[in-house]
This record gives structure tokens, C-alpha cells and sequence, in this order.
């Protein structure tokens, strides 16, 4: 049974079905959100990680949540600030490092996996995704695997539908171009 998000919110704001609630959006989110994450950190246990602290600002603000938006959107632009700050974090630890050094560290990240093969066409598309700039690789992602509409990207993103559309097609020449070259 699928408990529509304003029942879900309805019922996270009465104190005896609070937690409850909690759990059921948990379950109802968890996974779309886990591969939004994923394939911004790579990594399974770093997705987890960055999981976590979406659900604690969901915790922390949902009591606050005024609907502006839809409770799926809000918890993207949660999710997705949460890997920026992540991503951050792990640019000032070597900061020392290139800025072509850091998309190494990603494309390694994707090659250490046990069932990587070059030769496959997704493992080329995830070594192409890792070489784009952040926010392209962000609104690739959004559109290519979530499949989400520009005007709920733009809501999550606070950008223009056009500036999104821009990125997604500079995103998608330079993917074609590294598969091609590669």
C-alpha cells in the first residue's frame, strides 16, 4: 500500500504516529535516493554515509516543511546539497591535489569495482559521467537515470529550466565523445 505524501506528513506531525511516519518515507524514498546519491560519491559506503545525514535533516525538518513544493522534490534538494557538501569535504582533504587528480580518484573508484570490464558500454558511461564538470555531472544524472522533468530539476536545483537544458546537452557531447574516444 502506498500512503500518499500529505497523509505521510499528516501523520509525521501528530506525536503519537510521528515515527511511524518517519519509517514510511523512509521506505517510500530510501532507494531512489540511495542511487541519486551513489552515483554523485561512487561509493557504496559513502552513499550511505550521506544517506544517513539526508534522513537526520529529514528528521530535523520535516515538522517544518511547508509544502511549497512536493515532499519527493524537497528531499532531492536535500539529498543533492548533501553530496555537494560531501564532495567538498573531500576536495579540501586533498586539496592539495589536481583538479585532474580528483576525476582520476573518481574514475579509480569506478575501476576498483570487482565487476568493472572497460569493455562494457555502462562502465564507459560511468568513467564519461566521472570526467564532467560537477553540476553537469548533477543535471546528467538527474535527467539520464531519474529521469526527472526540467521543472522539478529547476525546483531542486534553484536554476533556470534553460541553464538545465544547456548543461544536459554539453553533458551529453562530452559523454558521446569520451565513449567514442575511448
Amino acid at each position: 500500500m502506498h500512503t500518499d505524501d500529505k497523509d505521510l506528513l499528516f501523520e509525521f506531525r501528530q506525536p503519537a504516529t510521528k515515527e511511524q511516519a518517519f519509517t514510511k518515507i523512509i521506505k517510500k524514498y530510501q532507494e531512489k535516493l540511495y542511487w541519486h546519491i551513489r552515483r554523485m560519491v561512487i561509493e557504496h559506503e559513502d552513499a550511505d554515509d550521506v544517506l544517513q545525514n539526508v534522513f537526520i535533516k529529514m528528521w530535523k525538518g520535516l515538522d517544518n516543511f511547508r509544502e511549497d513544493s512536493r515532499l519527493y522534490t524537497w528531499l532531492y534538494r536535500i539529498a543533492t546539497n548533501e553530496c555537494l557538501t560531501f564532495m567538498d569535504q573531500q576536495k579540501r582533504k586533498t586539496a592539495a591535489i589536481s583538479l585532474s587528480d580528483t576525476e582520476e580518484a573518481l574514475s579509480n573508484k569506478i575501476k576498483a569495482d570487482e565487476n568493472f570490464d572497460a569493455q562494457k558500454l555502462e562502465w564507459k558511461l560511468q568513467l564519461a559521467i566521472q570526467q564532467l564538470p560537477e553540476k553537469q555531472r548533477i543535471v546528467f544524472n538527474l535527467r539520464y537515470y531519474d529521469e526527472m522533468p526540467y521543472e522539478e530539476m529547476s525546483r531542486i536545483l534553484e536554476t533556470s529550466e534553460g541553464a538545465l537544458k544547456a548543461s544536459y546537452h554539453h553533458a551529453a557531447k562530452k559523454i558521446e565523445e569520451f565513449i567514442r574516444n575511448n
